[in-house]
C-alpha cells in the first residue's frame, strides 16, 4: 500500500528535482550482491531526495549491468576491481569512487564429497569460469597451499552451472559465488567450502564505478551519493537496525530475511574509517590498488587484455576523502 508523503517529504523531492533540473539524473545499474543490494535501503528511505540529488538505479543481473555501462545506458554500475579493469582494458573505462566492501566468505572454492581439504585436490578437476573472480581465488588458495596451478585440472564452467556440474560428479570442486556457492552446497551433501574470500580478505573489492565523463560534468552531484552511501552504512552498522536492513535487503532479492542473512554476513561493508584506510596506495590486498594490482596481472596472465592497465586511473579516493573532511 502506497503510504502518503508529508509535506516535508514532498518539500525534500522538489528540492532534489530542482538541484537537477539542469540535466538528467544520474543513473546507477546495480546487481544481486549484498553490498550493492544496500543501497535499496538508500531509495526506499528517500534519502537520495532529501541529500537534493536524483537518481535512478537500474536492477540488473550482473553480467547485463555492465553491458549496460559499456553500452552508455547509465552512467554508472557496480561491479568488482577486477571487472572493472575488464570493461576498461576490452570496452569502457571508468573511475570507482566508493568501495562498498569486501567478500568475506560467499565467494568459495567448494569440494565434493571426500574432498576433506583443498590439498585433496591435487589432480582434481576443479570447475570454475576461466578469467572470473573465482578464479583468481582458486589461484589464490593453491598459492597459500603450496600447490601450483598444473596439479589441478581447471573445467572452465559458466559460474551458474558450476552448482549442477558439481552434482553431476564431472568436476571434483567448484569455484562460485552466492548464490551459486549455496546452491552446491545444499544440492550435494557432504560438500564443503576448502577456500573462501575470508581466507583472502581483498582479494575481490566491490565498487561503485562512474564513466570520466559524468564524473567531469556531475562532481557535486555524485559526491552527495557518497553521502548518502555512508548514511546506509551508518545504518546497517547500528546492530538495532539489522533487522529492517535485513527485511529491505530480502525483498529486494526475493527471499527471507532468515535467508539472506547468511548472504549478508559473508560480505563485509566497509565504514568510512575502513574505507579511508583500504583508499590508500599500498601492494596487498589491504589496499583496494594493490587488490587491483593483483587482478591486472592475473588478467593479463590469462589474455584477457593484452597489456597491464595503469590501475591508478580506474580509482578516485577523492570524494570519500572530502566527504570525510565535511563530517569533521
Amino acid at each position: 500500500m502506497r503510504i502518503k508523503r508529508s509535506i516535508g517529504g514532498a518539500v525534500m523531492a522538489l528540492t532534489a528535482l530542482l538541484a537537477t533540473a539542469q540535466g538528467e539524473p544520474l543513473k546507477i545499474a546495480y546487481s544481486d550482491w549484498p553490498g550493492w543490494v544496500a543501497w535499496e535501503i538508500g531509495i526506499q528511505k528517500g534519502w537520495f531526495k532529501e541529500a537534493g540529488v536524483e537518481v535512478e538505479f537500474a536492477w540488473m543481473d550482473y553480467v547485463e549491468s555492465m553491458d549496460a555501462y559499456v553500452a552508455g545506458k547509465v552512467d554508472a554500475v557496480t561491479m568488482t576491481n577486477g571487472d572493472a579493469l575488464v570493461t576498461g582494458g576490452t570496452g569502457k573505462p571508468s573511475v570507482g569512487i566508493i568501495i562498498n566492501d569486501f567478500s568475506n566468505g560467499n565467494d568459495m572454492i567448494v569440494g565434493a564429497p571426500g574432498i576433506e581439504s583443498f590439498k585433496d585436490l591435487k589432480g582434481k578437476k576443479v570447475g570454475v569460469e576461466e578469467g572470473f573472480v573465482c578464479h583468481l581465488l582458486l589461484l589464490k588458495g593453491l598459492e597459500v597451499n603450496g600447490m601450483k596451478p598444473e596439479d589441478i585440472t581447471v573445467v572452465n564452467t559458466p559460474t551458474n552451472e558450476t552448482p549442477q556440474v558439481l552434482e553431476a560428479k564431472a568436476v571434483d570442486a567448484i569455484g562460485a559465488w552466492q548464490p551459486n556457492s549455496g546452491q552446491a552446497l545444499k544440492a550435494v551433501p557432504g560438500a564443503k567450502p576448502l577456500f573462501t574470500s575470508a581466507d583472502a580478505p581483498g582479494i575481490i573489492y566491490d565498487l561503485l564505478y562512474v564513466s570520466g565523463e559524468s564524473l567531469e560534468k556531475n562532481k557535486e552531484e555524485w559526491g552527495k551519493v557518497v553521502g548518502v552511501w555512508y548514511k546506509i552504512v551508518d545504518f546497517i552498522k547500528d546492530e538495532e537496525n539489522l533487522d529492517e536492513a535485513l527485511e529491505i535487503l530480502s525483498a529486494r532479492v526475493s527471499l527471507k530475511p532468515e535467508e539472506y542473512e547468511p548472504f549478508f554476513k559473508g560480505t563485509y561493508i566497509l565504514s568510512l574509517d575502513e574505507a579511508l584506510e583500504k583508499w590508500k596506495e599500498a601492494d596487498g590486498l589491504g589496499s583496494v590498488y594493490g587488490s587491483s594490482k593483483l587482478v591486472d596481472d592475473f588478467n593479463v596472465k590469462f589474455e584477457v587484455y593484452d597489456k597491464s592497465l595503469d590501475v591508478t586511473k580506474y580509482l578516485d579516493p577523492s570524494f570519500t576523502k572530502a566527504y570525510a573532511e565535511s563530517k569533521k
